[in-house]
């Protein structure tokens, strides 16, 4: 395997009503890769510095705030039922446009719809949760992607499970947090013998390689 390359930190914004599956993925390959790169690294940044309640009661203790600016290679924002107020949190999307011009966008699952009010994939593909649960399955509900479609007129809506427009990069639903992951560090300049590893010790290389061809560039 190459380590050929300068590490990569990946920081992942946490908020009330966050899917927890949509930051634990990602998270999860970050810290299964450090076993054989200890310059990767991944940690929580939140508007203060309290404990955050996700989906299901789940807590999570944040590492960083907005104001501490940590340096980091990208940006994630999860998805969940709190991106419904997400979508108009000031704070946010300030954050957001702060980042240095090389610091990558990214979102899982309805994440994305924080870039698209900022107006940030017009004109580019981007991809949601595709799958409706118990309430967007019926009326007035409506599947994430298709909301996509409503908060975003200028994006080109795909049904990837990844989405890389170059500074700007989407997953769909839920589990494409692994793929998402697994993205991340090919991004990072790491090569295919090292990602295979990280998903052969995560017990999850059928699936990678399933999914390894669902991207958009």
């Amino acid at each position: 395997m190459s380590l050929d390359v300068p590490g990569f930190r990946l920081g992942i914004y946490i908020f009330k009503e966050a899917e927890i599956v949509d930051f634990a993925a990602p998270y999860g390959v970050f810290s299964v890769a450090r076993r054989f790169d200890p310059e990767l690294d991944a940690f929580f940044v939140a508007d203060a510095m309290r404990p955050v309640q996700a989906q299901a009661g789940f807590t999570v203790l944040p590492n960083y705030t907005f104001n501490d600016r940590p340096a980091m290679d990208a940006f994630l924002i999860p998805g969940g039922f709190g991106t419904r107020v997400e979508v108009h949190n000031e704070r946010l999307h300030e954050y957001v446009r702060s980042l240095p011009e090389d610091t990558l966008l990214t979102s899982v699952c309805t994440g994305s719809w924080v870039y698209g009010v900022m107006g940030l994939l017009d004109g580019l593909s981007a991809t949601n949760r595709k799958e409706p649960d118990r309430v967007e399955s019926k009326p007035p509900g409506k599947v994430p992607l298709d909301r996509l479609a409503d908060i975003a007129p200028g994006v080109k809506i795909s049904r990837s499970r990844v989405v890389d427009q170059g500074r700007i990069i989407t997953a769909g639903g839920i589990t494409s947090g692994m793929e998402m992951g697994f993205h991340l560090l090919r991004r990072a300049g790491y090569d295919e013998e090292f990602i295979s590893e990280v998903a052969r010790v995560m017990e999850y290389s059928k699936a990678y390689e399933l999914y390894r061809e669902d991207l958009e560039f």
